[in-house]
């Protein structure tokens, strides 16, 4: 006993020691971004206001998170590497079987599901801006999955590819009158050319110097959207984008609507119904076609590339038709996702293309873990469920004022998670480095024969 209080002792003052740095230090960082607010006041000057209250809630949510770590998390992280790896329970790889499945399942029946607990009328908003929202996000997380998580490319201007689809179909829908279902195809293949134009210069490149390239290609492209402002609309975008209809028959209020022409009362719940079936159409379209690539020869030299270059480049594999294909691909599904951004929303500004959105497709991949599909799934349901339902909680205005806005925060629970995941669980939620082609089981002759009884 003499032994071990003082190592007791020790461990509880650093843990303390170390909760009280953390929260020094998130102190520092949060004061000038959250303690201090510029607001508008009657006279229409800018005022310097203080929130303490959001601000110290803040600093004590870090202090006892690194105090919770350091006496709960940190030591069963320690007990856990020095156990022996054990194999999963029988019920989890049995329950893991049928996730899959029912997860499908799910996504198909959720319109109904919604409607019969919410009813016609308060339904719009749970299947646009969860369902919706989140297979748009989904749908761009495979698509860049397949350029970091299975060609290894680091990609930071990712939503360049998701600007072009939106802004190909903007144009040619508003100039020349095309449906939807005729620039879906072409707004793909524009994003995939743009895609392979950008493969070009980075094939010499890796790690961080590619990293860089397509973080400036994402901003040109952005930069060249704001100030082409004849073609494009500048900063007040495009309005009055033609929506998709249900087989040339629009979902409208007028007698040629679809509500009229099936006999039905007009609510804008049948559009809305009518793109999450879509959205998930592409969805699982970019699923399968990701599957499938990746047990071709093309899907395995993209995990030659990522796993070792040289490697990759000594057994004979082309690295410049891997990359180019790896990069075409991932656009053309953004270009695919950008098409149907622009006829959901009718409007389309530089706004929804920025930076912080290629964060936010890099974080789903890295959160889900590279290569994984369903990983890639989850974390988008979780951080782009988890935003929208930020925008429910009202109840917080109350607490720390008319002015917070927890969506403002967004980025901030990206940060955590990151920091969360990466110590849990480096390769991410579900990690995906498994091969995907695997040899049949031979046996020798020898073994045959003595198995036989003649050896």
């Amino acid at each position: 006993m003499t032994v071990e209080a003082p190592s007791e002792r020790s461990r509880l003052t650093g843990a303390f020691y170390d909760a009280g740095i953390t929260a020094l230090l998130a102190f520092g960082l949060l004061l000038p971004l959250i303690g201090f607010l510029t607001v508008t006041d009657i006279r229409n000057e800018l005022v310097l206001t203080t929130r303490w209250p959001l601000l110290f809630a803040m600093v004590g949510i870090a202090g006892f998170g690194r105090l919770f770590y350091s006496l709960s998390i940190q030591p069963w992280l320690r007990r856990r590497a020095l156990r022996p790896p054990v194999a999963p329970p029988a019920w989890l790889v049995s329950g893991g079987k049928w996730f899959v499945p029912f997860a499908i399942g799910f996504v198909i029946v959720y319109p109904v599901v919604v409607v019969a607990l919410n009813g016609w009328g308060g339904s719009v908003k749970w299947i646009d801006n969860f369902g919706i929202q989140i297979l748009i996000y989904v749908m761009l997380g495979w698509g860049l999955n397949i350029v970091v998580g299975l060609a290894g490319l680091l990609d930071l201007g990712y939503v360049a590819f998701y600007a072009v689809g939106a802004y190909s179909y903007a144009l040619l829908a508003k100039e020349f009158g095309f449906s939807f279902w005729i620039l879906l195809p072409l707004a793909g293949v524009l994003s995939s050319f743009w895609g392979v134009l950008l493969g070009f210069p980075v094939l010499r490149l890796r790690g961080d110097y590619l990293a860089i390239v397509t973080l400036a290609f994402g901003e040109i492209i952005r930069l060249v959207i704001i100030n082409w402002v004849d073609l494009t609309g500048g900063y007040a975008g495009l309005s009055g984008i033609p929506r998709p209809t249900f087989f040339g028959i629009p979902f409208n209020a007028e007698e040629d609507g679809f509500a009229a022409h099936f006999g039905l009362e007009f609510t804008p719940l049948y559009r809305t119904i009518f793109l999450y079936y879509l959205i998930l159409a592409l969805a699982f379209l970019t699923a399968f076609v990701t599957v499938r690539l990746r047990r071709l020869p093309v899907g395995r030299a993209w995990e030659a590339l990522r796993e070792d270059e040289i490697a990759c480049r000594s057994l004979g594999i082309n690295t410049t038709n891997t990359k180019l294909t790896a990069f075409g691909m991932g656009a053309m599904f953004a270009g695919f996702a950008g098409s149907f951004f622009a006829a959901r929303q009718g409007f389309i500004s530089p706004d929804s293309f920025t930076f912080l959105e290629s964060a936010s497709i890099l974080s789903i991949v890295v959160l889900g873990g590279m290569g994984s599909q369903i990983g890639v799934a989850i974390a988008a349901i979780v951080m782009i469920g988890g935003t929208e339902i930020m925008r429910e909680l009202d109840f917080l205005k109350q607490i720390f004022g008319e002015t917070f806005d927890p969506t403002q925060y967004r980025m901030l629970l990206f940060g955590f998670a990151m920091v969360l995941i990466m110590v849990l669980r480096p390769r991410g939620l579900i990690s995906s480095r498994d091969p995907s082609v695997f040899l049949k089981e031979r046996k020798s002759i020898g073994a045959d024969l003595v198995k036989e009884g003649h050896g």
